[in-house]
């Protein structure tokens, strides 16, 4: 699918959201589908799958999702849900480990910190995406475009030597912490974007900009992952929506920022105690929502889906079927071939919730095995 085509698909599910219409939609429709085409031409994950196409929808309805959160929140209530989102990702970084702040002089920090990361945001707009210098998002679907942007490029994933895999506003606000000037600081943007010219001279003379630049390109996270990632956070909040767990989202958001249990105990208001029983019922919830109807997703996350033996080499995958039931291994084979939760239950003579628990109980039996072998190494 070109560029055209994309583009045109998206600005159809676009105008179908949308409740008036709007002058900006097919500018975004179309940076959209740019980006989508970039990304999959450069992830060769998407490339060897052999669904380039099905990849394009896919990431394109992501984007498009996110921009019609924000859309839907609105100008004034998409600024706070997305200040508070980046401020809870930053809060325990833009001061130094062991300086004891209270929490106000903690929230100025964020204030400081987050009003030059928002300029840094819309240049990088306007670069990604080719637009004028002088470009502003005015109607209220470029705002939540630019919002979404927003929200995407702080969590970028970056791996720096000697670093582990982190978030780039977490690194951003890493160097805030330390006092560097911004102008010490290694610009990861400019490190990938391979310059020209003069300018290519003066970056080659520096040593950190030649690392960081190599380590990005071998390490960068895959597009297509942080997708899988970012849906399967997305339908596990909607699943403990579903259930009345609204404090457990709030643990599970805090958790994603890897705030420490002190941390959390802080901003939540919880005893130690407390805090252990959210604990085991987040994990209680965690594993239904791993093992119910999202078990497909949840898996391909994790490289363990049916195509991949659930995650398990091929002689643990043939001892592990060496220990099925019969009628286990019939109902593998039927989920393998794709039959639905009906059919299954019209061919094992039982009913559709019964073959939903008997999958359940044989994916806990595949995670035990994984765990016995990951124990054993």
């Amino acid at each position: 699918m070109d560029t055209e085509q994309l583009s045109e698909q998206i600005l159809d599910e676009l105008s179908q959201k949308l409740k008036s219409g709007s002058k900006s939609a097919q500018e975004v429709a179309r940076r959209i589908a740019k980006e989508v085409e970039r990304i999959c031409r450069k992830s060769n994950r998407i490339q060897n799958s052999g669904e380039v196409r099905s990849w394009q929808i896919t990431l394109a309805r992501h984007r498009l999702q996110k921009s019609l959160h924000y859309y839907k929140l609105g100008s004034r209530q998409g600024r706070v849900d997305l200040h508070a989102q980046l401020s809870s990702m930053v809060y325990r970084h833009v001061a130094h480990l062991h300086s004891r702040l209270s929490f106000q002089a903690r929230y100025t920090l964020i204030e400081d910190f987050l009003q030059g990361f928002y300029i840094e945001v819309l240049r990088a707009f306007r670069r990604e995406h080719e637009m004028p210098l002088t470009y502003t998002p005015r109607t209220q679907l470029e705002l939540a475009e630019y919002m979404a942007f927003t929200e995407h490029y702080a969590k970028r994933r970056i791996t720096l030597p000697g670093r582990y895999n982190q978030q780039l506003i977490v690194l951003r606000a890493q160097g805030f912490a330390q006092g560097q000037p911004p102008e010490t600081l290694v610009d990861i943007e400019q490190a990938i974007e391979f310059p020209k010219g003069e300018d290519a001279e003066v970056q080659s003379r520096s040593y950190a900009a030649q690392q960081v630049r190599e380590k990005m390109i071998a390490e960068m996270v895959d597009p297509a992952e942080a997708v899988l990632r970012d849906r399967v956070i997305a339908e596990l909040i909607q699943y403990l929506e579903s259930q009345g767990q609204s404090d457990c989202i709030d643990y599970l958001v805090l958790k994603l920022q890897d705030l420490a249990a002190p941390e959390i105990d802080e901003i939540l208001g919880l005893s130690a105690r407390q805090r252990d029983y959210l604990q085991q019922r987040f994990k209680y919830h965690v594993e239904k929502f791993a093992r119910s109807g999202h078990w497909k997703l949840v898996h391909q996350w994790l490289g363990a889906d049916l195509d991949q033996n659930l995650g398990m080499p091929l002689q643990q995958w043939d001892n592990f079927l060496g220990d099925l039931s019969e009628e286990q291994q019939q109902l593998l084979k039927l989920k393998r071939s794709g039959a639905s939760d009906a059919e299954i239950a019209q061919e094992i003579k039982c009913t559709p919730k019964q073959v939903q628990k008997r999958w359940s109980a044989l994916l806990e039996k595949a995670w035990q095995s994984r765990n016995t072998e990951s124990q054993e190494k």
